[in-house]
């Protein structure tokens, strides 16, 4: 069970009989009132994101999820399709389970896979990946008096802002996190 002080950014909790993700949380005490939590959670089986707020006597039960490394290996209409590393088993994952990480699945991509009850619910990309630049505009020589940018389109389809150097066939390294340009490879 875990108590008021407990409830921080990241931490995972079962709220009715569904695992939720902490996305903010903020502490408050005013005068004689007891303390209170109020948090942003988000559902990791349906995704919802919403505002509760914990009074001081409540207590809630850290979700029991695990983690298993698996393999991207290919896209079916809606469905991500992945082998678990571990025992070469395929699943499949909603297009709304993924998310934002459509942006940077590429085959044979390792991700986490979090677990709750059997049941893959999420997914973790890796800090940084390698993709391919399959549509940049031609840079031109002298337009800009320090450095410049330009926005190039990736194999995934996402746009990323990079240097000008940058053409098409380069490959270059994004941080999943901002889907910031970090460097070319």
């Amino acid at each position: 069970m875990l108590n008021l002080s407990d409830i921080k950014a990241g931490k995972l909790i079962l709220l009715d009989g569904e695992p939720h993700k902490v996305l903010t949380n903020e502490h408050s005490k005013m005068g004689r009132m007891g303390a209170v939590m109020r948090t942003k959670l988000k559902n990791l089986i349906t995704g919802a994101v919403f505002d509760k707020t914990f009074q001081g006597a409540d207590k809630v039960d850290e979700a029991s999820v695990t983690t298993t490394k698996a393999q991207y290996l290919y896209r079916e209409g809606n469905e991500f399709v992945f082998m678990d590393t571990a025992t070469y088993e395929q699943f499949s994952l909603d297009a709304r389970v993924v998310g934002d990480a459509t942006a940077y699945l590429t085959e044979g991509l390792e991700v986490s896979i979090m677990i709750f009850n059997d049941q893959p619910i999420d997914l973790r990309l890796p800090a940084k990946v390698t993709l391919t630049v399959t549509e940049a505009p031609p840079s031109i020589k002298g337009n800009t008096s320090s450095g410049g940018d330009k926005l190039v389109t990736v194999e995934t389809g996402v746009k990323i802002t990079t240097p000008l150097f940058v053409e098409a066939g380069d490959k270059i390294v994004v941080n999943t996190d901002r889907g910031t340009y970090v460097s070319k490879e």
